[in-house]
């Protein structure tokens, strides 16, 4: 489904699973070209040294390369699943106050997207992202594999095959 930046920012940010991890969507950028997203540190998510819980960490990092190419191939006319693959996580310091992190999607990324998916019809690819504390400091380090594929004909699954 097709939505808007602003309400799909206000779906994720209201959405339970990522509400009461406080994962915020502070914005997506015009045309779901990225996003910017900020953890807060709460008695909600936070472990028992204080700092924010790994879990959190990997849930905030989880739908934002799936969603932000869902909305671009949508746009580009594309019938696809999108979805996270796989992903890998590394913790380099204890997110002691909140994390931010942005993605952006280039177009040399979809423009990699949009031929496999013509040539193959599926595209799979790993993308980075780091996650920042308030005073600029590296906390982790997210690797996502982003799977998608053309939709068979006639396909009504809500899964991917």
């Amino acid at each position: 489904m097709m939505v808007s930046e602003r309400t799909l920012k206000w779906a994720l940010s209201l959405y339970p699973p990522l509400l009461f991890q406080r994962i915020w969507v502070r914005k997506f950028h015009k045309g779901f070209r990225g996003v910017d997203v900020k953890i807060s540190n709460s008695f909600l998510n936070r472990n028992y040294n204080g700092s924010i819980f790994g879990g959190t960490i990997y849930a905030a990092t989880d739908p934002f390369y799936a969603i932000l190419f869902d909305q671009l191939m949508q746009r580009k006319g594309y019938k696809c699943r999108v979805w996270l693959k796989s992903a890998s996580i590394q913790y380099i310091k204890p997110g002691m106050s909140a994390l931010y992190f942005t993605i952006t999607i280039t177009d040399e990324m979809i423009a990699e997207a949009e031929k496999a998916l013509t040539e193959t019809g599926k595209f799979v690819k790993a993308y980075p992202m780091e996650l920042y504390n308030k005073q600029g400091e590296l906390c982790a380090t997210v690797m996502n594999e982003v799977y998608l594929r053309n939709k068979y004909p006639n396909e009504n699954k809500r899964v991917a095959i």
